[in-house]
């Protein structure tokens, strides 16, 4: 009898190593942020909207207040980030409404990369368009009010940091929240509440920015935004693909 041929074993497939999986995380984020910001180009009105709403918001505390110059220049930095807080909800809640409307979300969540990297490409890119909007607002902010900015690179700092601190959970609430009736309201009532420490931290470090800081108090600040930046970021991305799965 002849002998039977054993078949060699199959090789196993190579494990991605690290680099690689890092490359195809970083990648992911790219793209999400990329497509964000493409789809928000190409809606231009909607994004002048928004522009005009943090405008009307910050004329409308300046009736509110009167013609008390003092009072104004003094609570300057208070109204810029109140103004951006009641843009973000418009913007966070619209970045994800557009994903489930659509049905790309479930498209999202096919590609090859962790949930992970979603959250983060939107995050990142509702950052920046915060940072637009702010930089658009601070402008009229201080023109309303009458006062100045000392310390530029504090207050671009202030600026980053802050709209950071409200991009990461608004982003993980409007995902949250994406399928839900009364999305529009449930938002703000789960988002405003958690970011008050970082909105004290970016008012008091933005006024610091404006009036001087003979004291020292800037360094304090920025530690506390940067701190409950990393604890956002952090939880939310870990937490975000059992929100987009449930």
């Amino acid at each position: 009898m002849s002998e039977v041929e054993v078949p060699a074993p199959l090789p196993r497939p190579a494990q991605p190593g690290l680099g690689s999986v890092l490359v195809g995380v970083f990648g992911g984020v790219l793209a999400v942020i990329r497509k964000d910001l493409l789809v928000e180009w190409r809606a231009r009105a909607q994004v002048v909207a928004l522009l005009g709403f943090a405008v009307v918001v910050l004329l409308l505390f300046s009736f509110a207040v009167g013609p008390d110059s003092m009072a104004l220049a003094r609570h300057a930095g208070g109204y810029l980030w109140l103004a951006l807080l009641l843009s973000s909800t418009l913007l966070l809640a619209r970045s994800m409404q557009n994903e489930v409307e659509s049905g790309a979300l479930e498209g999202l969540l096919l590609v090859p990369v962790p949930a992970a990297s979603i959250f983060y490409g939107k995050a990142l890119a509702n950052t920046v368009l915060l940072v637009l909007v702010a930089l658009v607002a601070l402008p009229v902010d201080l023109a309303i009010t009458g006062a100045a900015i000392v310390s530029p690179g504090v207050a671009v700092a202030v600026v980053v940091l802050g709209a950071a601190g409200v991009a990461a959970p608004g982003t993980f609430y409007a995902a949250l929240t994406a399928r839900v009736a009364g999305r529009q309201l449930l938002l703000p009532l789960l988002l405003f509440p958690l970011i008050v420490p970082a909105l004290l931290g970016a008012v008091k470090a933005t006024t610091l920015a404006m009036t001087g800081d003979p004291m020292g108090q800037v360094p304090s600040w920025l530690t506390l935004l940067l701190a409950f930046d990393l604890i956002y970021w952090s939880l939310c991305g870990l937490l975000f693909e059992k929100v987009v799965e449930a």
